[in-house]
């Protein structure tokens, strides 16, 4: 499955871990992290904002450079290992933007504010956030009615139609 180039593949949360876990059969990410406990020893359950690296990930194409409000909902969630800095496709940001370990802005005390990683082909892509949790505006508590019913994130899922169209 991983190796067939028709087919792309997210990790949100669990699946982020159970991914990183099988990293031995994802061609591009013998190098992905495990998820440890968060540093504050706690289940961490509230919005964030991140942002989007450029980085080679099909899914989030759409959204690169872009710095949003997303979801957290884990208890291990921290970045445990070396990272190459080219599979990095998303941080945790503070208020001013700028890539962070400090908490609350970062719930599990990644290094380098790191929460999401991809393949150099870009098909597989793990993160600790849920931008399934947030991708209508009807999830969030608030929006502008300006903004529709989609928020960005649905930008997430339509990458992923348009890499494999």
């Amino acid at each position: 499955f991983f190796a067939r180039e028709n087919t792309l593949s997210l990790g949100v949360c669990n699946g982020c871990q159970m991914l990183s876990q099988l990293k031995s059969l994802i061609p591009g990410a013998a190098q992905w992290p495990e998820f440890v406990r968060n540093t504050s020893e706690q289940f961490e359950a509230r919005f964030v904002m991140v942002e989007v690296m450029k980085s080679p990930s099909l899914m989030l194409t759409n959204l690169q450079g872009w710095q949003l409000p997303i979801v957290v909902a884990h208890g291990e969630g921290r970045v445990s290992g070396d990272i190459n800095q080219s599979d990095v496709a998303m941080r945790y940001i503070d208020h001013q933007g700028l890539a962070t370990e400090r908490y609350p802005f970062n719930p599990n005390g990644s290094a380098e504010g790191i929460t999401a990683l991809t393949t150099a082909d870009g098909r597989a892509t793990i993160m600790m956030p849920h931008p399934e949790r947030v991708f209508r505006n009807a999830q969030w508590s608030w929006t502008p009615e300006a903004d529709g019913e989609d928020s960005s994130w649905l930008q997430l899922f339509a990458g992923a139609r348009e890499a494999l169209n």
